[in-house]
């Protein structure tokens, strides 16, 4: 159970440094859907950010058991 936990809790935090820099790509290339792009971007970077804590708070109550 612990290296289900961690392995998804190193998959979210890649997708969270992916849409991050997605997100500032899209930022710095500019144009008509640059801010559009670049805001689903840092949404999708919010969503991936909560799914690792909620990772971390159930990995630090299984490690505390």
């Amino acid at each position: 159970m612990d290296t289900l936990i961690i392995i998804l809790l190193a998959t979210s935090v890649i997708l969270v440094v992916g849409a991050l820099v997605g997100g500032l790509v899209s930022m710095a290339r500019g144009g008509k859907l640059g801010p559009q792009r670049s805001n689903m971007f840092m949404r999708y970077r919010i969503l991936f950010q909560g799914i690792a804590i909620v990772l971390v708070m159930l990995l630090l109550s299984i490690a505390k058991d």
